[in-house]
């Protein structure tokens, strides 16, 4: 899976009054709140996270950080699998998007990733976040097929990288 691409962090301001910090168990509402109140699962894709939760035991047992504002509002959250190495979902609220946090979160994540001896981390995307993660500096690599009743569409296959140059 070697590539000849290597992610050079765009430099740009980190959003005011927000940090990143692990989600805790206390957090399962809130995150599933994100998820669930995303706009892009409205339409055909509301049937994926309609009653999706991320609950207490899948925080405890995976990294998950959350990006809050100074608050305390998350203002969305990662959650990075290191068996296999992929990002399990990534979310942003609907209302902070374009501010810097999917930015701030990926950085934080190939951070998170690098220190678990991880060089890269694979994303099977929402089809309309693909260019999110292009925009990141991950490759497409493939496309992984339907699986009915589950997932109704074809999503996106990408790799991230980790290492910085």
């Amino acid at each position: 899976m070697g590539s000849s691409k290597t992610y050079r962090p765009v430099p740009s301001a980190r959003p005011r009054g927000i940090r990143i910090r692990r989600a805790a168990a206390r957090d399962a509402r809130r995150l599933t709140r994100l998820v669930t109140a995303s706009r892009a699962y409205e339409g055909p894709y509301a049937p994926m996270v309609a009653g999706y939760r991320v609950g207490p035991d899948y925080i405890e047992a995976h990294r998950v950080f959350a990006a809050e504002d100074t608050g305390g509002r998350v203002l969305g959250f990662y959650a990075l699998v290191l068996d296999p190495p992929e990002v399990d979902l990534m979310f942003v609220a609907d209302d902070a998007q374009g501010l810097g946090i999917g930015r701030l979160l990926t950085a934080h994540l190939r951070d998170e990733a690098r220190s678990a001896g991880l060089d890269r981390v694979r994303v099977v995307s929402h089809p309309p976040s693909e260019g999110f993660y292009l925009r990141m500096g991950a490759e497409r690599t493939g496309t992984v097929a339907a699986r009915p009743p589950a997932v109704m569409w074809d999503r996106p296959e990408l790799t991230l990288t980790v290492e910085y140059a």
